[in-house]
């Protein structure tokens, strides 16, 4: 009797340290995880607390579905103007607080449609599109060469297309 109670109060205890040892696991993936993963990798630093989609095809099916503006960041790791820009945008407050009215969407190459890229497929450039899926080649930087080419300059100017982005969704729709 004494060999089988030792037998069974074994067993328990290897139970019991198996599930702790899964505890244990879990909390290291579980402190490893507060740095959200997925959003990390597709906001490539643009602003790691806001939520960004994976494709443009997923961007544009969020749009429509939930009626908020699209915002397409085109830039590139190894362009130092996108460099710059991505640096202001993710440091600026109000831009990222603003960001979260959006559905995000930064690709680091060209999409097949020729509407993203209304005068050229340069880096970096913004663009809006609206739920009912339009492009908003109305929504424009400063520069006449390069329509939605964003210096780190301009960051107010693209702060301010933002909130019209939004604006003339609450007109129009």
């Amino acid at each position: 009797v004494m060999e089988k109670s030792f037998v069974s109060m074994f067993l328990l205890l290897i139970a019991i340290s198996c599930a702790l040892a899964k505890d244990a696991g879990k909390k290291d993936s579980k402190d490893t995880t507060t740095k959200p993963k997925l959003p990390q990798t597709l906001s490539r630093g643009w602003g790691d607390q806001l939520i960004w989609t994976q494709t443009y095809e997923e961007a544009l099916f969020r749009s429509k579905h939930s009626q908020k503006p699209l915002m397409i960041i085109h830039h590139l790791e190894d362009c130092p103007h996108s460099q710059a820009l991505k640096k202001v945008f993710a440091e600026h407050k109000d831009i990222q607080k603003l960001a979260e009215k959006f559905i995000l969407l930064n690709l680091v190459y060209e999409t097949t449609d020729k509407n993203l890229a209304p005068d050229g497929q340069y880096v970096p450039r913004v663009l809006f599109i609206d739920p009912s899926l339009t492009v908003r080649a109305d929504i424009t930087g400063r520069y006449s060469n390069r329509l939605y080419a964003y210096e780190p300059s301009d960051i107010s100017l693209l702060y301010s297309n933002m909130q019209k982005a939004l604006k003339l969704l609450k007109t129009e729709l």
